[in-house]
């Protein structure tokens, strides 16, 4: 696990110093060491950076990898679980590797076969390949976006990192925001690839591959593991248990490969018990897991993660939360992400981090679960919209949605009934854009009206069915491909990334592989979702493992009430925010309802926990950058 840097242009157009301020950015994400490669070519100098956190092959995986007549040079950051058959593959084959890494079999694998090569690759990464003899540079991310990897093209050079702060710092003057990105950040509370906060810098999308041709500057783009051609699984419900069982204990035998100590995070839910309860199967030792625990227990899942651990005797430690804490931690833990970004979770998700330290290096998560096994309220709220309604007429609908604030107005953060009733009829839509709805948690539209300065409502619909290649999402499978594209790497994955490498922990998540992907996408939806039973196909497969009815306890989530912190411990912070003389200066907002949305919060007149927080995390996002002087 490590963090990589890089920057190609005319020669002249900077030096080696460049590439070392770059990495000195990113020394948490790979304390154990540093790598630098830099040359001044014909016509170009080009530079590569790497800080890497040792965790396969310790002594011998120190990067940048050269190739024999050192003409290739690759910097790599991730993990190839797959590496050692691939490398007796290559060694069959004649090829002879001077180390054990796994670093090395890409290189091994790209001599071989070039980019074609990278769709063999089962793993999380982001890396960097120059070929000086094709002339090109090669920049990929793996399939479910897991390694982060940012690049923009810059007074004829190409840079690249994988952190935005490290690439920015490569400007002369903090880039322009870019409006695109900060209205999909108001509705999603997240900005998905390929767009960044700022204007002219990208995420490299995941399963990509960016080719830059140094002789013209030309960019191009291509799949790094192809599309597949899957048959419809015609087997029994006993027999997709089976598979499910064996496909992820796989999954999690091969992601429980290093050569330094490795735990699990075990919050007490289904999918981190489940990889808990995997990982105990392999291994000679007892295992570590780690958990969290909250003040306020609606909350709180330890005695569900204490009855999982002394089922599989782990060594378990736990922790529990205060708001003062997490306070403490609440600006360490939003500047690491280097954009706005408003997921709650990423509070508890550094704290779980930073209890691994000092006792695991590598950590199994969870991540992924809802994805692959259909574990989202939101995809029955769907089946939910498509019955309401074929039976509920528009205008009586209408009606419904005027007086339900009246009856479903809550005072507090607590995302009970009342929250998710008054949020399906929110959501409720008699066209075909339920699903664009109601994965917008941030704002609506007359939200953004409000709150926007001479706001025009953007189709942001239309970005996302671009970003996700699909136009109306109606069928579970395209519900769950929109999230894997979306908030899956937009949110979820950029989260565990940033919170764990603030940390210097690596962690590993079995649920995200393309095989069990690509299983699942051959079921029927009722294997997934059975009546009101979610992951009904993974509880069964694993409910002789735990006890009775263990699955059956409803799922309170990675959340923090973040809605009432708002208004007691981060308040005086929140009322800052909505200074007039502050709002005017940016340019961005109106006054008078960023007003509004934030003290009819605080007086407990509606909670806008979700609106006032992604807002909140935006103003400490653009203070830190822009008023830093």
């Amino acid at each position: 696990m490590c963090g990589i840097n890089g920057r190609i242009g005319k020669n002249g157009s900077f030096d080696k110093s460049k590439i070392q301020i770059m990495n000195s950015l990113i020394e948490h994400r790979g304390p154990d060491s540093e790598g630098v490669y830099f040359e001044e070519n014909i016509g170009y100098s080009v530079g590569m950076g790497m800080r890497r956190l040792a965790i396969i092959d310790v002594d011998g995986g120190a990067q940048p990898f050269f190739s024999d007549d050192g003409q290739i040079i690759l910097v790599f950051n991730g993990e190839i679980y797959n590496f050692t058959e691939l490398r007796d593959e290559l060694v069959r084959k004649g090829i002879k590797f001077d180390t054990n890494s796994d670093t090395e079999v890409i290189l091994r694998l790209y001599e071989d076969s070039g980019i074609k090569a990278f769709d063999r690759l089962d793993g999380m990464y982001a890396f960097s390949i120059l070929d000086k003899k094709r002339n090109r540079v090669y920049l990929s991310r793996d399939y479910f976006g897991e390694k982060p990897l940012y690049y923009c093209v810059k007074d004829d050079s190409l840079i690249w990192s994988s952190e935005l702060k490290s690439l920015v710092s490569q400007f002369h003057a903090k880039p322009e925001i870019d409006h695109r990105a900060l209205e999909l950040y108001f509705r999603l509370t997240y900005i998905p690839a390929p767009y960044t906060i700022y204007t002219g810098i990208k995420k490299l999308e995941a399963n990509r591959t960016l080719e830059y041709n140094i002789s013209t500057g030309d960019i191009a783009f291509c799949k790094v593991h192809q599309d597949r051609s899957l048959k419809r699984f015609g087997g029994s419900f006993s027999e997709a248990k089976r598979k499910t069982r064996e496909l992820l204990l796989s999954s999690v035998r091969s992601r429980s490969k290093a050569d330094v100590p490795m735990g699990a995070f075990l919050s007490g839910g289904v999918d981190s018990s489940i990889i808990s309860l995997c990982l105990s199967e392999f291994g000679e030792k007892k295992i570590d897991t780690f958990s969290i625990g909250f003040e306020n227990l609606k909350y709180d899942e330890r005695s569900k993660s204490r009855e999982i651990a002394r089922l599989i005797s782990s060594n378990h430690h736990e922790f529990k939360v205060t708001e003062k804490q997490l306070a403490d931690e609440l600006d360490a833990v939003l500047s690491t992400f280097d954009e706005p970004f408003a997921d709650s979770s990423a509070l508890p998700s550094y704290v779980v981090s930073s209890l691994c330290k000092g006792k695991v290096k590598v950590a199994l998560t969870g991540d992924g679960g809802d994805e692959m096994f259909g574990g989202y309220n939101k995809y029955q709220m769907s089946r939910l919209n498509r019955l309401y309604t074929s039976y509920v007429p528009n205008s009586v609908h209408g009606l419904i949605s005027t007086f339900s604030p009246v009856f479903l107005k809550q005072q507090k953060d607590l995302r009970g009934r009342r929250y998710k009733v008054s949020r399906a009829i929110n959501s409720i839509d008699y066209s075909d854009e339920f699903y664009w709805k109601i994965i917008s948690l941030g704002s609506t539209d007359s939200q953004l009206n409000q709150l926007f300065v001479n706001h025009q409502a953007k189709d942001v619909f239309s970005y996302y069915k671009t970003i996700t290649g699909i136009d109306n999402p109606s069928s579970l499978q395209e519900m769950r491909s929109v999230d894997r594209v979306l908030s899956l790497e937009g949110d979820m994955l950029v989260k565990v990334d940033r919170t764990s490498m603030l940390a210097s922990i690596e962690t590993r998540a079995p649920f995200l592989n393309r095989d069990i992907w690509d299983f699942t996408s051959t079921l029927p939806e009722d294997y997934l979702i059975k009546s009101n039973r979610k992951k009904y196909l993974l509880k069964e497969a694993f409910k002789q493992d735990v006890p009775d009815q263990f699955f059956d306890a409803s799922k309170k989530g990675f959340g923090v009430p973040i809605g009432d912190w708002l208004k007691t411990t981060l308040r005086d912070e929140l009322v800052s925010y909505s200074c007039e003389n502050l709002i005017k200066e940016q340019g961005i907002f109106n006054p008078a309802g960023i007003t509004k949305i934030i003290y009819n919060h605080l007086s407990g007149y509606e909670d806008n926990t979700f609106l006032v927080w992604t807002y909140f995390c935006f103003q400490k996002w653009y203070l830190s950058v822009y008023k830093k002087n």
